[in-house]
């Protein structure tokens, strides 16, 4: 068993000692971790590290710059087309309260606010809705 300072580990958070114990399994990976981040630093510092998303290469271009088969493209396409089917078997208000809700992020709050009634009948309305998609879909998939 090791004892190890938490306030050394994480000084944002422990802002006096606070010592506990331990596995040496768990130490030695610690010990691991600091290492390896500490040499990251140094690689990072001494080659005067730049990350562009230009560069084809690395975490960041491969979060943006994701490709995709045509296989998914033309599935998200169907979809989104089944989707777009079923909001418009809504009723006119429902539809509406379904795209603010859920296309434009409003919360329910805003809705009742712009249309002037309760957010229960705002709820109430898009619950509704939403099962009327899930009936639609199912029916015609």
């Amino acid at each position: 068993m090791t004892e190890i300072n938490l306030r050394e580990q994480y000084p944002e958070i422990y802002k006096t000692d606070t010592i506990i114990t331990v596995p040496d399994e768990v130490a030695a990976l610690m010990r691991e971790y600091d290492r390896k981040e500490a040499a990251y630093r140094r690689r990072t510092y001494y080659h005067h590290a730049q990350y562009s998303l230009d560069r084809g290469d690395g975490i960041e271009y491969e979060a943006v710059f994701l490709s995709v088969s045509p296989e998914e493209i033309y599935e998200r396409k169907v979809t989104m087309e089944q989707l777009h089917a079923a909001i418009a078997s809504l009723p006119d208000k429902q539809a509406k309260r379904i795209y603010a809700r859920y296309f434009l992020n409003l919360d329910l709050e805003a809705i009742a606010r712009s249309e002037g009634i309760s957010i229960a009948a705002v709820d109430n309305s898009i619950q509704r809705g939403l099962r009327n998609m899930e009936k639609f879909l199912k029916k015609y998939l």
